[in-house]
């Protein structure tokens, strides 16, 4: 009974009645059933009359965020397809392959929406894309994956995810060969835990992101926020020109260990084109729950690989602590302390005007930098780190002389 789908499924992880379909769109909020809903749709195409005679599909794509994602979330997570899969059936991962096969000799591949061209050269009979919202490089990755997507009758596809308005899914939901299921986490709320829906309720209902993030909504913008999704969108670009300058920028946590806020680590880079600067954020390597130590050296081993001018670091809590870190990495790397004397809505105003005039691009796409952005109004309590990392790079690179004296070699 325990793998009997159609005894626990609920309406919108019901698969779409009609024939006339070919993209299954499922937008949900968090915890409301999604990635549960995905793995027992492969796992429908992937078994026969019995589960270990050949069924629908073959050859399936399983695509996330990350391999990590597909790995940790759509296989082995607690809705997974290992979880969803009897025991005596279950596929057998390949780590070397990045796939999994089937006892009935189906094959699941699994790409990273980081790797677009990874898909290419592969054919598909049905496919598995989960938090389309999230992939950095969602165009792309799409394209390739459709154009794979050319084995059996009717090659067919599942979508799960919170829902952003990104263009992607503003093409999928206009597509009259898309069918669309919609639930929130309260859907849902038999499965999951009772503080969990206590405490995310209290903090986010009755709030725009709440709607997003908990009913499933597609938000098109936060009132009140300084950035919104037309700006955001138009910022992306996929190659940045030669730069004259490169910073790291970083807004160390307060604390470490297991709850330890994220370190913010933005990489951006400036030049002059028509006489006016322009800046480009090349990456985001922000880290959630490191160490001093471990955090350091993310922002040194980023300073290298960029071939940074300097690291610009926020000193207001940490003060000479947060420099000694680096120190400890590498002694080298030129250090611009940094304080912050005005709220952070005063500081983060300028940065936002300079995206409304396009002098602020994004190399691909940066989704939860991204998510950081359109979510955070004004004189919000907290204001999310990799945003204040970002803030200190563009002020540095657009709205600070170059050529001002305020760093030091450590």
């Amino acid at each position: 009974m325990k793998h009997d789908w159609a005894l626990w499924q609920l309406a919108h992880q019901r698969a779409p009645r009609d024939d006339d379909w070919t993209t299954w769109l499922i937008l949900g909020g968090r915890g409301a059933g999604k990635t549960r809903a995905g793995a027992e749709w492969i796992r429908a195409q992937v078994e026969g009359e019995t589960p270990l005679a050949p069924g629908q599909c073959h050859t399936i794509a399983l695509i996330g965020e990350t391999y990590q994602d597909v790995r940790e979330v759509m296989i082995d997570g607690p809705s997974g397809l290992m979880a969803t899969t009897p025991p005596a059936y279950r596929p057998h991962y390949e780590v070397s392959r990045h796939r999994l096969v089937w006892p009935n000799g189906a094959i699941g591949m699994c790409f990273s929406a980081t790797d677009p061209n990874s898909l290419r050269g592969y054919q598909f009979e049905a496919a598995w894309s989960d938090e389309i919202c999230k992939w950095e490089k969602a165009e792309d990755t799409w394209s390739n994956l459709q154009l794979g997507l050319r084995l059996g009758k009717k090659p067919r596809q599942i979508v799960t995810t919170t829902p952003r308005p990104t263009g992607l899914l503003k093409l999928l939901q206009k597509q009259n060969t898309t069918r669309q299921s919609h639930a929130s986490t309260h859907d849902n709320k038999d499965n999951l835990a009772t503080t969990f829906l206590t405490q995310i309720t209290s903090m986010y209902e009755g709030t725009s992101l709440g709607r997003q993030e908990l009913l499933g909504e597609v938000i098109e913008d936060i009132s009140g926020a300084l950035w919104n999704w037309r700006m955001v969108e138009a910022a992306r670009i996929a190659v940045a020109p030669p730069l004259d300058r490169i910073v790291v920028a970083v807004d160390p946590p307060v604390t470490s260990g297991a709850n330890a806020d994220e370190c913010g680590i933005i990489v951006a880079g400036e030049t002059t084109i028509c006489g006016q600067k322009q800046a480009y954020v090349l990456a985001d390597k922000s880290i959630a729950r490191a160490t001093p130590l471990e955090w350091s050296r993310a922002v040194i081993a980023a300073y290298h690989e960029f071939e940074a001018d300097r690291v610009v670091i926020e000193v207001n809590q940490g003060g000479d602590l947060v420099e000694n870190m680096l120190r400890q990495v590498d002694p080298s790397v030129p250090v611009k302390p940094v304080r912050a004397y005005r709220s952070k809505n005063v500081r983060a105003e300028p940065v936002a005007a300079l995206y409304e005039q396009g002098r602020v691009r994004h190399v691909d796409g940066f989704a939860k930098l991204e998510d950081q952005l359109t979510s955070y109004v004004s004189g919000a309590a907290k204001s999310p780190d990799r945003l204040d990392a970002l803030v200190w790079a563009i002020t540095d690179l657009l709205l600070t002389s170059a050529a001002e004296p305020r760093f030091r070699v450590l």
